[in-house]
């Protein structure tokens, strides 16, 4: 027991780092709100090699951390609604046992923009947010597929078992 958790506090000494270093990364096509999602690689890697929960949980510390570390109130809401949408649709997506690393990354990708597109159209109050989404979906595509091909190169290479 005591090393899984050694081995979770280095994953999410990891999953901060990939936070800190997305946040200097300029990265920005016009599209306000759009991450790369680097920590994500860290969530599904430990999905596919360590468990749900093991994911789960560095997942769910990391925004709560990331958050008074790096942003406020209002990203630690974001990111949670976003983080826990993306991490349960990647779970069911990866339990129906079809799909691979790559699609699994790409649906958590887009569930994260709804999920963060739904609590901003809570906290605004204006639907009209929604008229945003298609960006944002298109923009969560080809992340997750970034993110999904690192992820898997890193299971594969990482000696990571794929249940």
């Amino acid at each position: 027991m005591r090393n899984k958790v050694a081995y979770l506090g280095v994953f999410l000494a990891l999953a901060l780092v990939c936070s800190y270093v997305e946040s200097l990364i300029p990265f920005c096509f016009g599209i306000p709100g759009v991450k790369l999602g680097l920590t994500n690689l860290v969530v599904v890697f430990l999905l596919y090699c360590a468990g749900t929960r093991e994911a789960l949980a560095v997942q769910t510390a990391r925004i709560v951390l990331a958050g008074f570390l790096f942003g406020n109130l209002f990203s630690i809401l974001y990111s949670l609604a976003g983080g826990l949408l993306s991490f349960l649709v990647m779970w069911l997506v990866r339990r129906a046992g079809r799909f691979g690393v790559l699609p699994v990354s790409v649906c958590g990708g887009l569930a994260h923009n709804v999920g963060q597109i739904l609590v901003a159209m809570f906290v605004v109050e204006s639907y009209q947010l929604i008229y945003y989404l298609p960006v944002l979906l298109v923009a969560g595509a080809v992340t997750g597929l970034l993110i999904g091909a690192a992820a898997q190169e890193m299971i594969l290479r990482l000696g990571g078992r794929l249940r």
